[in-house]
């Protein structure tokens, strides 16, 4: 038989198969998932490994709200792997999927349905929306998993709105209560005045705000107490009032000051001066004085005492517009990187503040309320919306005779992702 030139097919000696050339997983991958349902492969393993040693593997439940996306994808198989690879080795490793059935992300999209709760709509049929939304998002995400082939147990997954699960939640709750380990009291926290709700920190995106930065006398109220706690420059006798400057850019949280901090371990400095005030003496961070005399055009600068942090702690301060006294705290949080080396603290507006209020029993004052605006009954300021104050506050501070400097800056500022 005369073979063309070149015709290497017949020279081969290929296997035989039936397997098709194409793939064609589009209609395959349906039917092998359609045959696995059919023959209850998840089921029959369960009862294959029965009584033998459990491998268990929780869930960490994605949001139902919306169609998956390949961050599910890759949680979920990456899962299958491990409980298909321990049910292979012996395990019983049964997989039991879940949904978070709760949450903003679920209300939100819920509320461009049907209006915001309380509004449009009342805050019964909103819950009732928000649970018919989530059922069908759990019903439509259930089905994209199965078709990734994932092995589970998916006519029995467990919601968190399923009212058995919320029940065991609480009596969950009860028990961690009953054994003491729970302790109330407050935190500060992120909060969205348009959403009016707390945010996680992973809802936090920080962008650039303009904002007035301002630098405020709080004046020594006990001046000898100051002195006797300080080393003096031989020779450089001070005149005038005694302040610690603090610098801040968000004006608005002042009403809520409870203390002053400084570093235990910072050196700060007493400089006699002239402002726009007279003759008066300002206690900055060492390193910053230079810095801080040229912002507030100050003239005369001499020091003329120096003491560590550490030994300020206790005097009292008058709050720069209230007749309130405020101590002086030590904080590890203060820097000298920019500022003036003393810190303004309100417990009730920052997790630092915060922490160190707490070790000195601070009262954790939060005169705004869920819509952004001061409490009625805030001396002032009552009524007036956080965003918009801060021109009040400096008016007020110059009315007192507390204001050394105030500039427009461009900074960091954490925003709701939402808006």
């Amino acid at each position: 038989m005369n073979q063309p030139v070149n015709d290497y097919k017949n020279t081969l000696n290929l296997p035989r198969t039936d397997f098709p050339m194409k793939a064609n997983l589009a209609a395959r991958e349906p039917e092998m998932l359609q045959k696995w349902q059919h023959l209850n492969i998840y089921g029959r393993l369960r009862e294959q490994r029965q009584g033998q040693p459990k491998y268990i593997l929780h869930d960490g439940p994605p949001y139902a709200n919306g169609a998956i996306h390949l961050g599910h994808a890759v949680n979920k198989i990456l899962k299958d792997i491990i409980v298909k690879s321990r049910s292979l080795a012996g395990f019983d490793a049964p997989y039991v999927p879940g949904w978070d059935c709760h949450g903003l992300p679920i209300e939100l999209a819920v509320e461009k349905q049907v209006g915001p709760a309380g509004r449009k709509v009342s805050a019964s049929a909103f819950r009732q929306a928000c649970r018919d939304y989530a059922t069908k998002q759990v019903a439509q995400q259930r089905q994209d998993f199965i078709r990734l082939g994932i092995f589970a147990d998916w006519d029995n997954p467990y919601l968190t709105m399923d009212f058995h699960f919320e029940a065991d939640i609480i009596r969950a709750l009860a028990k961690i209560i009953a054994q003491g380990h729970v302790q109330q009291g407050f935190k500060p926290v992120h909060w969205c005045v348009n959403c009016g709700s707390a945010l996680a920190e992973a809802e936090v995106e920080y962008q650039n705000k303009r904002s007035i930065a301002i630098d405020v006398r709080f004046q020594v109220l006990d001046e000898p107490a100051l002195l006797q706690r300080c080393e003096h420059v031989p020779g450089h006798d001070g005149t005038g009032p005694i302040s610690i400057v603090i610098w801040t850019t968000t004006p608005w949280t002042l009403p809520a000051n409870r203390a002053v901090a400084v570093h235990p371990d910072f050196e700060y400095a007493v400089v006699q001066c002239e402002t726009e005030r007279g003759h008066e003496r300002l206690l900055i961070a060492q390193s910053l004085v230079e810095t801080c005399l040229g912002r507030y055009a100050a003239t005369g600068g001499r020091v003329v005492a120096y003491c560590k942090g550490k030994a300020l702690e206790g005097l009292k301060l008058h709050h720069p517009f209230y007749e309130r006294e405020v101590p002086v705290i030590l904080g590890e949080h203060v820097t000298a990187d920019s500022g003036t080396g003393a810190v303004h603290t309100a417990p009730g507006h920052g997790q630092e503040d915060y922490v160190v209020g707490r070790r000195y029993g601070l009262s954790v004052e939060h005169p705004v309320a869920a819509n952004g605006t001061f409490l009625p009954d805030t001396e002032l300021f009552g009524g007036q919306h956080v965003f918009t104050v801060d021109a009040n506050i400096v008016i007020a501070l110059k009315t007192h005779g507390t204001l050394l400097h105030e500039a427009a800056i461009e900074h960091s500022y954490p925003h709701c992702w939402r808006h």
